[in-house]
């Protein structure tokens, strides 16, 4: 009996939904692969209440494994469910420029009060916490983008390289069994053939390819 391809959980970032993956679930789809999406309200919420959120989303698919891939803020959300969770069934996870080591465009723009209000309460919060203590027995992949085309671009003092918003330094998280830095921008891996394929290639075999021709 032949064993099932692991389905894939898509999370987003700041001011998105998880419609912004519509195009990569399409390419799923295409190849005989099932993906869903976790949506959470990046305004409004809690990061704690978010990453329970998450908890119990995975605990209800409960497919075995189950990959996931997250971007930006969302990379973010998983590390700190992980932190507090050990959902059974988890696969292996792939983070898309994900500021986890912390965000010095966020933080420049957070020192505006009219702009703070608009970015809401989830990304304040885990720039404010510590590090979280997360589980190196799982398989984490990170891919960060070297485009510089974005917000971050007008912030002064964005460490480079970056990707418009998130310097692929803020990337290295400290227990990724891989990381790899593609020429994309932040907002461009939500369509980036590119990306999926290497996200892809991790969560298959558990390592990137590193000798893929950059496009």
């Amino acid at each position: 009996m032949s064993t099932p391809t692991p389905e894939i959980l898509f999370i987003h970032g700041l001011w998105m939904h998880g419609r912004v993956f519509a195009l990569h679930r399409r390419r799923l789809r295409a190849l005989g692969r099932a993906s869903h999406t976790y949506s959470y309200p990046s305004l409004r919420g809690s990061l704690e209440g978010i990453a329970d959120g998450l908890a119990a989303c995975i605990a209800r698919l409960d497919r075995g494994p189950l990959h996931v891939i997250a971007h930006s803020l969302g990379g973010c959300v998983v590390l700190d469910m992980l932190a507090r969770h050990r959902p059974q069934g988890l696969g292996r996870v792939v983070l898309l420029g994900s500021p986890t080591l912390g965000s010095h465009a966020a933080q420049q723009i957070l020192r505006v009060p009219l702009v703070r209000q608009a970015v809401g309460r989830v990304l304040p919060q885990w720039l404010a916490r510590a590090r979280p203590e997360v589980d190196l027995a799982y398989e984490i992949g990170v891919i960060a983008g070297d485009r510089p085309i974005g917000l971050g671009r007008f912030v002064p003092g964005v460490p480079r390289p970056h990707d418009g918003m998130v310097a692929v330094a803020e990337t290295r998280w400290p227990g990724a069994r891989d990381h790899i830095v593609l020429p994309v921008a932040h907002m461009q891996m939500l369509w980036s053939q590119a990306c999926l394929a290497q996200a892809l290639r991790f969560l298959d075999g558990g390592t990137f390819e590193h000798g893929a021709p950059r496009r």
